[in-house]
């Protein structure tokens, strides 16, 4: 998903539903999320959007011994960015955010 689409589909949202919260932070790798969360027909609803470095390699370093540690390093591109969505609904007993892999909206 391109931020062009990001931002139609927030207005969207923001003409046809209760929003309850929005917010933008930054990431440890130079990305940032942006996060909206609204009242929809099938309950509350979370969508957030990522934008970040390309991953460009992955590292895992691991020690050979029963019990020792592993650590992964991820090498991200400078001039390369790659954005998705990811969607998120609450339960309502537990008001835990369970994901939505197939996404019921068509915006």
């Amino acid at each position: 998903m391109n931020p062009e689409k990001w931002e139609e589909i927030k207005e969207k949202i923001e003409k046809k539903f209760k929003v309850i919260t929005k917010s933008e932070e930054t990431l440890e790798n130079k990305g940032k999320q942006e996060t909206i969360e609204f009242e929809s027909p099938i309950g509350i609803v979370r969508l957030e959007f990522i934008i970040q470095p390309r991953v460009l390699d992955k590292k895992t370093q691991y020690s050979h011994r029963a019990g020792g540690q592993t650590n992964v390093e991820y090498i991200y591109s400078d001039d390369e960015m790659s954005s998705y969505l990811k969607v998120y609904k609450q339960d309502k007993e537990t008001k835990e955010w369970e994901e939505i892999k197939e996404s019921i909206f068509s915006f």
